[in-house]
């Protein structure tokens, strides 16, 4: 019984000392040649599965970009250039995302494709927690580029910016103001504030109040602005333009008119300007006042001239 305990105590003590012969690295040369060898041997057996996995990634780089090209004609050809492009670059990445699947699993066959698409629909929830704002504006411009509240070339104020809009990209909005400078919107406050589209409609209407004095005839005055108005190259003929007392102010009698234009920025500005001057001259012409608010003065105080008075009292 003894023998027997003493033999299983050596052999114990040989299987450990084998096994820790067996964790060492063999530095030698032969070793590390022949683990060359079996590197090269499977990377001879693998190289099949890589030239395949490398094919299938170039026909899907070239479908994807066949797809992005036939959706942009598609939309651009419905005069939707922009929401086509946001589409097309969706297209190329779903293309490019499943070629890049299918060429893993080709190389190493042991990954499994359902736990890939699980793994990568976790990971989506994450990105979606980390890049909130940036999934939104994505959304937002997704939305405005199927719905089409305003498009390229139209003139918006939104966000206490006016300018004309340039570009409408999946993250922002892009518009040129009307001294030049251009100025990024995220599209998620585009998609849910307040936004005015200055060229919605072909025409817009601009407006100027003017005061006359209390003497002059009104119904002159008003006569004389509405037929000065539409002598204006630009001015609408139907509606016609119009003039009509508005208020009685401090010095004056205020009068508005009123006309309707193409709704361009630059139209309007051009038609405003023209307006003020013809009415302008049209009054002065016709001997028509326009007064300017009067300021009284008082060069002494009320108690200098109580004193002033008394003085000259006492004298008398």
């Amino acid at each position: 019984m003894m023998q027997d305990q003493t033999n299983d105590a050596a052999n114990a003590a040989s299987d450990a000392v084998g096994a820790d012969k067996a964790g060492e690295i063999d530095l030698s040369p032969g070793a590390a040649i022949e683990r060359l060898d079996n590197w090269l041997d499977g990377l001879i057996t693998m190289l099949p599965n890589i030239v395949v996995a490398l094919m299938v990634l170039l026909f899907f780089w070239w479908l994807s970009g066949f797809a992005k090209r036939q959706v942009t004609t598609r939309f651009r050809d419905h005069e939707r250039p922009s929401l086509g492009l946001a589409l097309g670059r969706i297209a190329k990445i779903v293309f490019s995302v499943v070629g890049l699947a299918l060429a893993l699993t080709i190389v190493a066959p042991s990954i499994d494709l359902g736990t890939l698409v699980g793994s990568l629909g976790i990971g989506s929830v994450a990105i979606g927690f980390a890049f909130k704002d940036i999934l939104q504006n994505w959304l937002a411009g997704m939305l405005i580029l199927i719905r089409k509240p305003f498009t390229i070339g139209d003139q918006i104020e939104a966000g206490g910016f006016e300018g004309t809009v340039e570009e409408i990209e999946t993250r922002a909005t892009i518009i040129k103001t009307y001294d030049g400078e251009h100025v990024l919107i995220p599209n998620s406050q585009l998609y849910t504030n307040p936004v005015v589209v200055k060229t919605r409609t072909a025409l817009s209407r601009g407006e100027y109040t003017v005061g006359i004095s209390y003497d002059a005839d009104i119904d002159e005055a008003l006569s004389l602005m509405e037929a000065e108005l539409g002598k204006i190259n630009g001015i609408m003929d139907e509606p016609k333009p119009d003039a009509f007392a508005w208020e009685l102010g401090d010095s004056s009698v205020n009068v508005k008119a009123r006309w309707w234009t193409q709704a361009e920025r630059a139209e309007q500005v051009r038609i405003r300007g023209e307006a003020v001057r013809a009415i302008k001259y049209a009054l002065d012409e016709a001997g028509i006042e326009i007064p300017f608010p009067h300021v009284v003065r008082m060069d002494s105080k009320p108690s200098d001239v109580a004193k002033t008075d008394t003085s000259a009292d006492t004298k008398n």
